[in-house]
């Protein structure tokens, strides 16, 4: 991903960012690529598609699953270096909701995130048309992540049921690569 998609990725006009999460025991890898506009996604589908099914071959995964998602928060502290570990929450609202879901993440999930040891950053997208919408937290280091568990549970709860949004999965990642040049969007 470094070597290969993120060179070529980065000559492609929008582009603003990877990253790169892996459950190891899984197997399971999600891959992010930022773009600066909505427009600017769509324009680049071509270019993407060879370099997407390229790194699945050499991964050797099965079908990529693609999906499309506004990113309605990102609020860093700071870089994530190495080591880093993510926490990932997929949620579901109804879509007559999901300008309720962004608020109460960036008001209140995301203030009392932050306090959290080795806490790097937050960011929260959503797809507006179904509802669905994933935060992902980064912290410095595996441990930081665990000892932040029960803190983050009790806030995810608080904040899914004041949304009146659904916790649909929630899964623990390394993070590894993280190249995102997307603006503070907090």
């Amino acid at each position: 991903m470094r070597d290969d998609a993120l060179r070529t990725l980065t000559d492609i006009d929008g582009f603003t960012g990877i990253s790169a999460l892996v459950d190891r025991e899984s197997g399971r890898c999600i891959v992010t690529t930022a773009w600066r506009s909505e427009e600017a996604m769509r324009a680049s589908a071509n270019e993407v598609g060879p370099i997407r099914d390229r790194a699945v071959r050499e991964f050797g995964a099965g079908a990529p699953e693609v999906e499309e998602w506004e990113i309605a928060v990102l609020h860093r502290d700071h870089a994530a270096g190495d080591g880093a570990w993510c926490r990932v929450a997929w949620v579901r609202a109804d879509p007559a909701n999901a300008d309720r879901a962004v608020d109460s993440f960036r008001m209140i999930a995301l203030p009392e995130i932050e306090q959290s040891e080795g806490f790097c950053s937050a960011s929260m997208m959503i797809n507006r048309g179904s509802g669905l919408a994933v935060s992902s937290v980064a912290f410095e280091s595996l441990e930081a992540m665990r000892a932040a568990r029960e803190r983050a549970d009790e806030v995810r709860a608080r904040v899914t049921s004041q949304a009146g949004a659904e916790v649909l999965e929630v899964r623990e990642f390394e993070l590894a690569l993280a190249h995102l040049r997307v603006p503070e969007l907090a």
